[in-house]
């Protein structure tokens, strides 16, 4: 963890269920985190990213659920020409 999240850490007293300190408890032993609030810290962290995702995907379903049928034409072909052309990309080769 970086020293400048230390710097702004606010101190906590909780209690957490068996599962969960258990679960905290093997990412440190899995070296994913150092402490236990290193370890609550990246659980969160994902949690967020995890919401951040399932908030994209209906956002991003609502989108097109939403399009005009000539508008939903349109990405359709767009995304079939993109898709298309990343074919020709050889990712092993690129640096």
């Amino acid at each position: 963890m970086a020293a400048s999240a230390r710097v702004s850490r606010q101190k906590i007293s909780t209690t957490v269920s068996v599962a969960t300190l258990s679960y905290l408890q093997k990412l440190i032993e899995a070296g994913e985190a150092r402490t236990l609030a290193e370890a609550i810290d990246l659980t969160v962290q994902q949690l967020l990213a995890y919401e951040n995702r399932e908030r994209l995907a209906r956002d991003t379903s609502a989108y097109f659920d939403g399009l005009s049928p000539e508008v939903a034409k349109e990405e359709s072909e767009l995304g079939a020409a993109l898709a298309g052309s990343i074919r020709r990309i050889d990712f092993d080769r690129e640096p």
